[in-house]
């Protein structure tokens, strides 16, 4: 499916004098009796995506900084043991951030009192079947997993969609580049240039998942791939006669 968004603007040709103190830049030589006409155009395909990147982790406090670290090693130990179960790869798993922050309980007029310590430790997973990725996250769950988020779903390999997508759009400005120099009773002489300015799938919205929501005999956590947009943006300049 290709959707094309095309925006487009006309002008003569100019010609650039520069000072003499300015680099020197060659303009671009046209005939004398040539109109430029520079088109830009959005080339879109769509894909479903393939992986699924979450955030999953262990939050875990104490009254000591060891004991906080030490709990939190072991509960993490198992989310991890988890994944390996699961069939997910190494290269797949990677550790985000490890905190250890105290707690402090405050009063008025006095200063702070620190109460216990608080360890965080969150892993990186790239889910490559999204179909399993939620049974997966229950999973790490009942091992002890309590701070989740995402999932962030891309494409792992957009090269093709992307190229897809630039075909289109250069066709679709050949296309209006046509359309305008019969409606100024000219013709499409050649390409001069064609420039990209964007290639990337729009972000995706991260979506957040509490620990206390799932349960050993709740059903498993749906994770929907849908459908997501690549997008590239061109402007290309015509020579119309």
């Amino acid at each position: 499916m290709i959707r094309l968004f095309l925006s487009v603007t006309a002008a003569g040709l100019t010609l650039a004098t520069l000072s003499a103190s300015a680099q020197e830049i060659r303009p671009m030589m046209l005939p004398a009796d040539g109109t430029l006409l520079e088109v830009s155009a959005d080339g879109v395909s769509a894909r479903t995506p393939d992986l699924a990147i979450i955030q999953a982790g262990v939050v875990t406090q104490n009254v000591t900084a060891g004991e906080a670290m030490q709990q939190n090693g072991a509960r993490m130990t198992a989310v991890l043991a988890a994944l390996r179960r699961a069939g997910i790869a190494e290269r797949d798993v990677q550790t985000s951030s490890v905190t250890l922050s105290p707690q402090y309980r405050y009063a008025e007029n006095k200063p702070p009192v620190i109460t216990g310590y608080q360890a965080s430790n969150q892993v990186t997973v790239r889910f490559r079947d999204i179909a399993k990725s939620g049974t997966i996250l229950d999973a790490l769950v009942r091992e002890g997993a309590n701070n989740i988020s995402g999932p962030n779903l891309t494409i792992d390999k957009p090269e093709a969609a992307l190229d897809e997508a630039r075909a289109a759009a250069v066709a679709a400005a050949r296309a209006r580049a046509d359309l305008y120099a019969k409606a100024a009773g000219l013709r499409v002489d050649r390409i001069l240039s064609i420039s990209e300015g964007g290639a990337m799938p729009p972000p995706m919205p991260m979506v957040m998942a509490r620990a206390e929501r799932f349960s050993a005999d709740a059903a498993a956590t749906p994770v929907v791939a849908g459908e997501q947009e690549l997008r590239v943006s061109l402007s290309v300049r015509f020579l119309l006669k």
